[in-house]
């Protein structure tokens, strides 16, 4: 094997966030990794822990509960955006409002170094680097993620709005 064939094998490091306000959001969460991590090609490398965050958008609604987890994988970006739209879809997610409430939401923050732009995917996620309860799990577990915009989640964190709505949670 070569150098280059080693490097086009080798996993991709990658972030990405959850969320969850219906339902037991915990149990919610808990079972989207459990699932993430049966994946064939996706790796836990580390978990967040969990947040209390107020809702984001114009839709009233119960305050979620996030986290971020970092994982390596072997799957192409698509592959992962599947892959996470299959669990939400396994474990009730329903999209009919948009920033509405949900049983589970899971974003594919950040891919490796890559930059995707297409219909259903961008990578880097355009908007973590504007939102707390993004930046403060992302940060407490990969302090020097790349945002994609010269920033890294610990810079970006020094100047974003709405941190004092971002509570960490026990357990």
């Amino acid at each position: 094997m070569n150098a280059e064939s080693a490097m086009a094998d080798a996993p991709t490091r990658c972030a990405l966030g959850l969320g969850s306000n219906l339902g037991d959001p915990k149990a919610n969460l808990d079972e989207a990794i459990r699932r993430l991590e049966a994946t064939p090609g996706i790796m836990l490398v580390s978990r967040s822990s969990d947040y209390r965050t107020p809702p984001w958008g114009p839709v009233p609604q119960d305050d979620f509960r996030n986290c971020c987890v970092v994982i390596d994988t072997s799957l192409s970006p698509q592959a992962l955006l599947q892959r996470c739209l299959d669990i939400e879809a396994e474990l009730g997610r329903v999209r009919d409002v948009r920033w509405g409430p949900r049983t589970l939401d899971i974003d594919v923050l950040i891919y490796g170094l890559q930059r995707v732009a297409e219909n259903n995917l961008e990578i880097p996620h355009p908007r973590m680097g504007d939102r707390a309860f993004v930046l403060i799990p992302l940060a407490e577990i990969w302090p020097d993620a790349p945002l994609g915009d010269g920033r890294t989640a610990m810079e970006a964190l020094e100047s974003c709005p709405d941190q004092e709505g971002v509570v960490r949670l026990d357990g």
